[in-house]
């Protein structure tokens, strides 16, 4: 039951139902019958947090295991913070009402770089030790996985275990060891050991650092008896992993509030400033029976009305059209519309589109990337002109009217040209919608143009690759500005702010551990939101620790460079990154998966395309 307290605070706060838990579907068990209680925590908002598939794989995996209970934790807002700190009342999980402080594993997604300071004030709400060095007892482990897992040093001394790859299988490992260790009174320092042993875990108390005296990394040094390098986790049989029946249904409106399912791991494409394309590598599809049945039994158990087909790129799914006929034998009969959110430009077709004829016309979205073709051969993108222009024309022929354009910034090797190249592109799509014969008549066209601030990442072909000072990126911002003249054509960019502080935590080392506790001493959270984020505050932080976040951001990397990441194995060679990176310099593309292996070095997990014929 949650706490009395509660009642006394949840009328004056907003949206007071991402706060009381007992949704169709939550899982409550018997506190006596259970061995482990592992808290899943999401370092935002309820919203965002129940939108998010990994959460719900996890949440069901583990109640699906009799002996451990998981419980679901999201970031409290501001409004309840406060409440909650007035009233003496600590973060707590949704399903028992029981402060986080009582569970043995305390678990977090790492979505976001921007998240980190909100991970340390749910430690701080929770009265647990932000220190792994101070959680000296085998209870309250942090554990944490997802894609910023690929470099998690920045937030290394605050976490007990990562878990890198694919947590399906090795998350219950763990927890199984805990068990057994807990079971044979061995300490947290034994346990974390063993724990070193299985392949995905990563411990990082037992590595040490070693730094050269301009600042980069010399070396990482493993203790006794644990693997030089960890390597990631994979799950080739995607067909048999485990997949929930169904999902909780929250009370309020959420930011995807439908059933999902995934229909495919990995991706073919080889864009080389995209992070999740190389970490989540081999490409792996589930059958069309599997992805059926999982589709079906969700939509049952949840009353939801619409599916969405989710992965990197869907209309990469080998069995795309086989897909929908089969799920169109009942979801038509039963009102159920099917989406798929990520749509590419060079297979989007008049067939595809009667196929899903369910989606609203309310609009389209394209990811062309860059305005000029230069720049899209220098990411490797492998999209053209001629076929944008065949692809919003089939749509415009189809009664859709509004397009969404997703664009980057600040892409190495990018000139003046292309940057105007990104509003000129915008504006060849509204043009085309005049051209295009059969578009319905007496309606306006409406595209939007919305372009990013790019940010290098770990384990792509631009880790090494200095991200754009603040004031370059604001002055292609202004130059955007200034090359749009169409009322039919809006353009939007995101904060340069924002994007610097990101590219510091994504490429940075331990020595960004102080700078996070320092600004979450100082009252920093929620930096994901504008009406949170205090870049000024960061800045001091960072002067105030004698630390250069220009180091970690702007600077241009060498190849012979040991980066904080080079001890995790991703299976991507980074022999294969660096010809990549050669490559954009010198505007050649690469073939994707399909068409040609490139010996990325993903064949080494054995599994999915890389050992099929056509590879």
């Amino acid at each position: 039951m949650l706490n009395k307290k509660l009642d006394k605070i949840l009328p004056k706060v907003q949206k007071p139902g991402r706060y009381v838990g007992g949704e169709l579907n939550s899982v409550i068990k018997n506190k006596g019958d259970v061995d482990v209680r592992f808290a899943f925590c999401f370092p935002d908002t309820y919203e965002i947090g129940m939108s998010h598939l990994g959460i719900k794989i996890l949440y069901s995996i583990f109640n699906n295991v009799d002996y451990i209970w998981c419980e679901r934790v999201f970031a409290p807002w501001i409004d309840m913070e406060q409440a909650m700190i007035e009233n003496d009342i600590p973060l707590y999980g949704l399903e028992s009402g029981d402060p986080v402080s009582a569970f043995d594993f305390i678990g977090f997604t790492l979505q976001y770089e921007l998240s980190f300071t909100n991970i340390l004030n749910m430690l701080k709400l929770s009265g647990v030790p932000l220190l792994s060095r101070d959680r000296t007892e085998l209870k309250n482990i942090v554990v944490g996985g997802g894609p910023c897992a690929c470099n998690p040093e920045p937030i290394a001394d605050f976490f007990d275990i990562l878990f890198l790859g694919d947590g399906e299988e090795v998350d219950l490992e763990v927890i199984e060891l805990f068990r057994k260790c807990r079971k044979e009174g061995k300490t947290k320092q034994e346990f974390l050991m063993e724990a070193a042993q299985i392949e995905g875990v990563y411990v990082p108390s037992l590595y040490d650092v070693e730094y050269n005296e301009d600042g980069t990394v010399k070396a990482y040094i493993p203790h006794a008896g644990v693997p030089k390098t960890i390597r990631k986790r994979v799950c080739n049989d995607v067909d048999n992993m485990y997949f929930p029946e169904n999902f909780v249904v929250p009370f309020l409106d959420i930011v995807h509030d439908r059933a999902v399912v995934e229909v495919l791991r990995g991706c073919i494409r080889g864009c080389r400033f995209c992070q999740a394309g190389f970490l989540y590598r081999p490409f792996r599809e589930k059958s069309v029976e599997t992805i059926n049945r999982q589709a079906k039994r969700l939509c049952e158990t949840t009353g939801y009305d619409e599916i969405s087909l989710s992965s990197l790129s869907t209309s990469d799914y080998s069995r795309l059209f086989e897909l929908l006929d089969t799920l169109h034998t009942w979801s038509e009969d039963e009102r159920v519309s099917v989406s798929l959110p990520s749509l590419r430009v060079d297979n989007f077709s008049t067939e595809l589109i009667d196929k899903i004829a369910s989606v609203r016309k309310s609009g389209l979205t394209f990811a062309p990337e860059a305005g000029t073709q230069r720049m899209r051969d220098v990411i490797n993108k492998n999209v053209t002109e001629e076929e944008l222009k065949r692809t919003v024309q089939i749509a415009f022929n189809n009664g859709w009217s509004k397009v969404k354009l997703y664009f980057m910034i600040g892409l190495p090797t990018e000139t003046d040209e292309d940057v105007v190249g990104i509003p000129g592109l915008g504006q060849k799509v509204v043009d085309w919608y005049y051209e295009t014969e059969n578009r319905q008549k007496g309606r306006k066209v409406a595209v939007t143009v919305s372009a990013a601030a790019f940010v290098p990442k770990p384990f792509t072909p631009f880790q090494w690759f200095g991200q754009d000072t603040i004031e370059m990126l604001e002055r292609k911002q202004k130059l955007l500005r200034e090359s749009t003249f169409s009322r039919k054509l809006t353009v939007n960019y995101h904060g340069a702010e924002t994007s610097f502080l990101e590219a510091v935590f994504a490429r940075g080392d331990r020595k960004l551990n102080a700078v996070i506790l320092e600004a979450h001493k100082r009252g920093m959270r929620f930096d994901g939101w504008a009406d949170c984020f205090d870049f000024d505050a960061w800045m001091q932080v960072f002067k105030d620790l004698g630390i250069d976040p220009a180091f970690y951001a702007n600077r241009q990397r060498s190849f012979d460079e040991v980066f904080p990441w080079d001890h995790l194995d991703y299976g991507i060679k980074k022999e294969f990154l660096i010809e990549e990176c050669k490559r954009a310099y010198a505007s050649e593309t690469t073939p994707n998966c399909r068409e040609k292996c490139s010996a990325c070095g993903a064949a080494c997990f054995k599994g999915g395309l890389c050992v099929e014929k056509r590879c």
